[in-house]
């Protein structure tokens, strides 16, 4: 198993990413050929302050080939550019083996 994870710096407005990230980009991406699930993290600081990151998400797929093959697939294109709509400065991207 392998996983796409997308790390989101924070927002200068909150309130509009979330809008956007948990009403439109979540459901065009659950929309992805071979995407198994996907785990959505916000980062805490025990200290109680504000940190570097604002949201990990993790994109699992069945093998590196099952993930590549999504990347030439319409839905998999039409979430690439909404992500860079409205978090192209703020997204960085990583691959990842699962080993179990």
């Amino acid at each position: 198993m392998v996983k796409m994870i997308a790390l989101y710096k924070q927002p200068q407005d909150l309130e509009a990413f979330n809008k956007h990230y948990f009403g439109t980009h979540l459901e065009l991406n659950a929309k992805t050929p071979g995407l198994l699930k996907t785990e959505v993290n916000k980062f805490i600081d025990l200290r109680g302050g504000e940190t570097e990151y604002y949201l990990m998400a993790q994109m699992y797929f069945e093998s590196i080939d099952t993930l590549k093959a999504s990347f030439k697939t319409p839905e998999s294109k039409a979430a690439g550019e909404d992500v860079q709509s409205f978090a192209g400065g703020l997204v960085k991207f990583w691959f990842a083996e699962v080993v179990e």
